[in-house]
């Protein structure tokens, strides 16, 4: 029995399915993986993403912060894959209970899914730091220089910097889907960013799904492993 049809069988036995994504998801929708051969980290800026990407940087360096988050973070026109569309399927279908994504992209609620845990927030929602008042990524996209509301305050977008925590009723609804599930799908991430990584400890059930490129710490866990894209993969059930 090929891998695939290992997966489809998988799913069509689960009643209580979670999927936890990360960069690869979005690649095939054209968005940029971070730490891919050709992803943000081997192109030329003045420092690496992950000090743009800070809240340091963003507190101080805010207009060079913006400068690189409206060139790279904010992908208009990016549409669901198959993945996205197969997930969201599933959800419909009462066999899938949650999607925990480390993506910012929004692309799975522009899928369908409803039970979306977005670690690491959303490029589509953003808020002034002053009043609170939001703003869509059209709206940053569109601005120049640093955004700033109608009452002055700076802009900030809805997405956890570096040096900041995870949102704790994010990773609450998280932990519980991913303890109560019987199947954990694990697609598109290298598992190599914490504390988003770390929540797949909590998984009990039957069967542990990854499908990834490359290899993953947990590898040596899985009950099926198959190293392809995913959004081919899901394709295929």
């Amino acid at each position: 029995m090929d891998n695939v049809q290992q997966l489809a069988d998988i799913v069509k036995n689960s009643q209580r399915i979670v999927f936890f994504g990360g960069a690869g998801v979005s690649t095939e929708s054209g968005i940029p993986d971070f730490r891919s051969v050709d992803g943000l980290y081997n192109q030329q800026w003045d420092y690496p993403p992950e000090t743009i990407l800070s809240h340091t940087f963003f507190m101080d360096k805010t207009e060079e912060f913006y400068r690189f988050y409206r060139a790279k973070m904010i992908c208009r026109g990016a549409k669901p894959n198959a993945a996205h569309l197969k997930l969201a399927e599933l959800e419909k279908q009462g066999k899938l209970t949650a999607v925990v994504t480390q993506n910012i992209d929004g692309l799975h609620q522009a899928a369908g899914s409803k039970n979306v845990y977005e670690l690491h927030g959303s490029v589509l929602r953003n808020y002034c730091m002053k009043c609170h008042k939001f703003f869509d990524a059209d709206y940053i996209a569109d601005s120049e220089g640093v955004p700033h509301c109608d009452c002055g305050g700076i802009i900030k977008p809805d997405v956890v910097l570096y040096e900041e925590g995870l949102d704790n009723d994010v990773v609450n609804g998280a932990v519980k889907a991913i303890s109560e599930a019987d199947t954990l799908i694990i697609g598109g991430t290298s598992l190599n960013v914490y504390p988003a990584a770390g929540l797949i400890r909590y998984f009990r059930g039957s069967n542990l799904v990854i499908i990834n490129m490359s290899p993953t710490q947990m590898d040596k866990n899985a009950d099926l492993l198959i190293c392809d894209k995913i959004g081919s993969v899901f394709s295929k059930i």
